[in-house]
């Protein structure tokens, strides 16, 4: 009985942690994003204003206009899609932060199932 006495502040402590998400801080500047295909290392740089990201990734650009939703999620709707996958919007959410980067989550808007990684602040 004691040890649970015992155990019981440290899991309120636990549980009253809150992950850091200083959203702000990622709402402008350049970024990278790091991922792999099949085992093969991929890179996409992007500069994003408040209400404008250009991205480039194998050697072509391509422009979205972001609607921020509140200061850790927002939405993107590629400018000039080519196909209808494109003519989608992506829902974006911070997860945490850090000084230099964040984890978010992110799908097309009205789907569950959704799909996470890490950016890299570049540059203000």
């Amino acid at each position: 009985m004691k040890k649970i006495l015992l155990l019981l502040p440290l899991l309120l402590l636990i549980s009253c942690y809150d992950a850091e998400r200083n959203c702000k801080d990622f709402k402008t500047g350049k970024f990278k994003f790091e991922y792999e295909v099949d085992g093969v290392k991929k890179t996409a740089i992007f500069e994003r204003n408040d209400s404008i990201e250009i991205e480039t990734f194998e050697g072509k650009t391509d422009t979205a206009s972001i609607r921020w939703v509140n200061d850790c999620e927002y939405v993107l709707l590629k400018l000039h899609p080519k196909n209808m996958a494109e003519e989608k919007a992506i829902g974006m959410k911070i997860l945490t932060t850090t000084k230099n980067s964040y984890t978010f989550e992110f799908g097309m808007v009205g789907v569950d199932e959704k799909q996470r990684g890490t950016v890299t602040k570049i540059s203000d």
